[in-house]
């Protein structure tokens, strides 16, 4: 797989690094008392298939994160964003 870096173009797999879930948002209570919010942010995931949104780091380049948009049936890329882009 190639990730096109906005920064540095089309680089292999090997000089990025998995962040996980770029759709998943922390809860903003501070976490100081256990509260279902704070629950489902920890344990909880979907089992996603079709397009998904995840956090890459470029770590051997540029080092930007990267917020990559694919589909996790074929592994196609479908867009590549800085994080500071989308958010």
């Amino acid at each position: 797989m190639r990730i096109a870096c906005p920064h540095c173009g089309p680089r292999g797999l090997e000089e990025f690094l998995y962040h996980g879930d770029a759709t998943v948002r922390r809860p903003r209570d501070g976490g100081a008392a256990v509260s279902q919010a704070w629950v489902d942010y920890v344990y909880l995931r979907d089992n996603a298939n079709g397009r998904h949104e995840e956090l890459w780091y470029h770590a051997a380049g540029c080092r930007a994160w990267l917020v990559v948009a694919r589909d996790l049936a074929t592994h196609e890329i479908l867009k590549v964003n800085t994080v500071r882009d989308v958010e």
